[in-house]
């Protein structure tokens, strides 16, 4: 009896560990599905038809939507993760929804804002430089430093 429950507790603690893994590869996979399906649209609007061009549109659509599901499953099992402190924005904040090119001023974008763990949350690595992902009220939004633009916005990404 007790070494079947130490086998229950065992495997208890392994699962959620193998489920993480595959979750990561199978953000990998559907990455590469996405950048195949674009070179095929590429190759298709190149040398097809319009028939091969809707069946690449159609099949391009298809990769984002597995990969927004995906995406939204992990979110639903690990909530905990999308479960943040309060936001207190810098001095006179008042959040209002910004989109791409929005120019932040700089105490929005400093290092108390940066999320710097973006593999956690799933988010793709911020471009090599000078662009943070930047939590912004409930929102995450990547910026590029140096200017305080907007490049990316994830609207209502935490709970």
């Amino acid at each position: 009896m007790r070494k079947m429950i130490l086998a229950a507790v065992a495997a208890a603690t392994l699962v959620p560990t193998f489920a993480t893994a595959q979750s990561y590869g199978e953000v990998r996979r559907d990455q590469r599905e996405i950048r195949e399906s674009q070179r095929d649209l590429q190759r298709a609007r190149r040398y097809g038809d319009r028939g091969d061009i809707r069946e690449a549109r159609q099949e391009l659509r298809e990769d984002r939507r597995e990969a927004r599901e995906d995406w939204r499953d992990y979110r639903r099992t690990h909530g905990n993760v999308y479960r943040r402190p309060a936001y207190v924005g810098p001095r006179g904040y008042r959040y209002r929804p910004v989109a791409v090119g929005y120019r932040f001023a700089p105490a929005y974008y400093g290092r108390n804002y940066w999320i710097n763990d973006y593999q956690t949350y799933r988010l793709p690595r911020p471009g090599y430089g000078y662009q943070r992902w930047v939590r912004y009220g409930r929102d995450v939004v990547l910026v590029d430093t140096r200017s305080g633009r907007v490049v990316q916005v994830n609207n209502g990404f935490f709970y």
